[in-house]
């Protein structure tokens, strides 16, 4: 085989130009959730509101020319913020929505085990009370020993009445 030629029967080899930079994917998850979560608290909704009225009133206070008026009336820039904080929020509200997608799906898992179990349980335990009511069938109860005993009793005395008599 002439040097520079790849084989076909082996895999290639992975040459990575640049080194891919590694995260943990469950740490990952669990920060994108804790943001979600607080996203969606009222906490935020007041935080975030008193920041966009605050930078309203700081740049329409201070007249065009100051130094401390760093975003005139149209508010590109305030703008441009809560886009970019859209932009980050709703890829990691559907990441920790995916999260728990997952989560619901292996709770629903071990609960259809779960009453798979229960299920088959509770048919043997029908099973096993239905053998005991057979079983019970066939035993002779208190009363049917006494009736019986009592026609007993009462036969023997008619045959000892009758004997007595001839």
């Amino acid at each position: 085989m002439a040097r520079g030629e790849t084989r076909l029967d082996q895999p290639k080899a992975d040459r990575a130009l640049l080194p891919r930079p590694h995260y943990d994917p469950e740490a990952f998850g669990r920060f994108s959730e804790a943001i979600a979560r607080f996203i969606g608290t009222a906490r935020f909704l007041v935080i975030q509101t008193f920041i966009v009225i605050v930078w309203v009133l700081w740049n329409i206070v201070f007249p065009d020319g100051h130094d401390l008026n760093f975003d005139p009336f149209p508010f590109i820039f305030l703008t441009l913020a809560l886009s970019l904080q859209a932009a980050y929020a709703a890829p990691l509200i559907l990441l920790a929505q995916n999260r728990q997608a997952d989560r619901d799906r292996i709770s629903l898992e071990e609960d259809r085990a779960q009453y798979s179990r229960a299920l088959a349980e509770a048919e043997f335990l029908a099973r096993e009370i239905a053998s005991v009511r057979i079983a019970l069938g066939d035993v002779a109860t208190r009363d049917f020993i006494r009736s019986e005993l009592r026609d007993l009793v009462g036969e023997i005395t008619e045959s000892r009445a009758t004997a007595d008599e001839s």
